[in-house]
């Protein structure tokens, strides 16, 4: 099935990014594999969706996903190359967020041997974001990604609806992604690489 294929590659995706440049996070080499591996501490998880709406298929990977994009280039960095008439290429690119904060506790790591939990915090917050972002755009869900930064390695239970939610009918919305790292109370959780306390989900 495609929804599982797409999922697989994200959670492979994940697991190396976890590992290195987007968290480095552990030093347990991600496994070569789409499946889901409860016992690797980067998790990521998106509900099946019954039904999807054909009409937002339309424009939400391009039109509604525009603010998402723009925050995105921030977090992740942009690259351009542009060309010239006689053939120069000229490549100018931007080190996103994400990178400066896993460079900045890559290098506190080596010097002092612990994983700063405020910087570990924010480097899963800002990829948490990032996964809401491209389930969206890759019409595996329809609920929008929230324009919050959920910190930590936990993802957030559900809010509860609001009372004018519930005078509406409406629902409270479900978050798009559960990213984290596996639950503190399992023998193989582990905190990133000299975290001061372990992460969970």
């Amino acid at each position: 099935m495609l929804f599982e294929f797409n999922l697989g590659v994200l959670r492979w995706a994940w697991r190396v990014g976890y590992y290195g440049y987007s968290a480095n996070g552990t030093d347990r080499y991600p496994p070569f594999t789409l499946a889901d591996r409860p016992d690797y501490p980067a998790q990521i998880d998106i509900d099946y969706p019954e039904r999807l709406s054909r009409g937002l298929a339309l424009v939400k990977w391009w039109l509604l996903a525009i603010p998402h994009y723009l925050i995105l280039a921030i977090l992740l960095g942009t690259s351009t190359t542009i060309s010239d008439e006689n053939g120069t290429v000229v490549t100018y690119t931007q080190t996103g967020l994400i990178t400066l904060l896993v460079l900045i506790a890559a290098v506190g790591l080596l010097f002092t041997g612990r994983y700063s939990r405020g910087l570990y915090d924010a480097a899963m917050g800002l990829n948490r974001w990032v996964l809401r972002v491209v389930a969206y755009v890759t019409l595996m869900t329809d609920t929008y990604p929230p324009f919050r930064l959920d910190q930590g390695g936990a993802e957030p239970a559900p809010r509860p609806p609001s009372p004018t939610d519930l005078s509406s009918g409406g629902e409270a919305a479900e978050p798009a992604a559960d990213v984290g790292a596996v639950e503190q109370g399992s023998d193989r959780a582990e905190a990133p690489r000299g975290a001061d306390t372990p992460a969970t989900t």
